[in-house]
């Protein structure tokens, strides 16, 4: 039941993020929604390159978190873990997510994407564009998120 609410939770997101965006000006690889604020800069210890987090909701009794996190181009995470699921809405740009012992994936607009828990990941912007995702995270209840290594500039370069 609680996947199904953070599915309508993120159409609705995703929805009202599109109308925005169909309204803004597209002259620039770095962009900002205006459906939703920005947030404040993410912790630099967690992320190389400039990375901004809206928290939108999280429930600390039913154990879940969903938040907005935009990518700078060339930014992204350190690697990591989490004890749940995590699902990426992405919701403009272009962007990566590594899964260890996988090739890079290509994220973008429209896609949604299911990690599965304990699996060592990173996720962040292209080189060229920005990009933004909701992350749901609906089983917190071991925690969020375990943070591990920064991601070389070989890892992130070469998709290894």
């Amino acid at each position: 039941m609680k996947i199904i609410g953070l599915v309508i939770i993120s159409a609705m997101l995703f929805f009202t993020d599109s109308i925005a965006q169909n309204k803004s000006d597209h002259s620039t690889d770095t962009f900002q929604t205006t459906a939703l604020p920005k947030g404040g800069r993410a912790p630099e210890s967690n992320f190389t390159g400039v990375v901004w987090l809206y928290p939108l909701a999280s429930d600390s009794l039913a154990y879940w978190s969903i938040a907005k996190v935009s990518f700078e181009p060339g930014a992204y995470s350190k690697w990591h873990t989490h004890s749940g699921k995590q699902v990426l809405v992405i919701q403009e740009g272009s962007g990566y997510l590594k899964e260890k012992g996988k090739p890079i994936q290509v994220l973008k607009k429209g896609d949604v994407v299911t990690i599965q828990p304990g699996v060592k990941h990173w996720h962040g912007a292209t080189p060229q564009s920005g990009f933004i995702q909701i992350v749901m995270n609906p089983e917190t209840q071991n925690g969020v998120v375990t943070w591990l290594e920064r991601v070389t500039e070989e890892e992130y370069r070469s998709g290894k």
